[in-house]
């Protein structure tokens, strides 16, 4: 995933072990260093599946939240709550896919308030070809098995419950 070579030991073991030598306990601090560093290596994977499709992760998530929902379309504010996004990026992100014909805003049928914003035949068509890029490389996760990864979702889901996620 990478262009250089890798380095012939764990820098941030290493790092854990100048740590806990020079400043106390460092489990915490190798623990969320590899987050992190498993961040970037996640991101750039997915990102490397999704740029043949010209999309970004936020869009492709919109489009996989679209197709989830029962009707194919939601409103502006829902999506940010799942998204989990400001409103100006939700604006943005939907700004985008219908510039690509991927979506399209519609008035709510019964609040005239509100403007929904639904998928379309080629974004339903986008985010099948995309899932299957991202498919193909695990979305980057390779190197631990299924029920590693279950584990890994439910340890990561205890911290964002403690931050308030959900």
């Amino acid at each position: 995933m990478s262009a250089r070579s890798p380095l012939p030991f764990d820098p941030i073991a290493r790092a854990a072990e100048l740590w806990s030598e020079r400043i106390g306990p460092s489990t915490t601090m190798a623990a969320v260093t590899s987050v992190m560093r498993v961040q970037q290596i996640l991101q750039s994977a997915v990102d490397t599946a999704l740029r043949p499709h010209n999309l970004t992760f936020a869009r492709y998530e919109a489009l996989v939240l679209l197709t989830f929902s029962s009707r194919g379309s939601l409103p502006m504010r829902v999506m940010g709550d799942r998204l989990q996004l400001h409103p100006t990026s939700v604006t943005n992100i939907v700004d985008r896919l219908e510039h690509d014909d991927l979506v399209r805003r519609v008035p709510h049928p019964t609040d005239r308030r509100t403007t929904l914003v639904e998928i379309t035949d080629d974004g339903r068509d986008l985010m099948k070809r995309a899932t299957e890029s991202v498919n193909e490389i695990e979305f980057g996760l390779g190197g631990v098995t299924e029920r590693q990864t279950q584990q890994l979702t439910e340890l990561l889901g205890k911290v964002r419950h403690a931050a308030g996620d959900f």
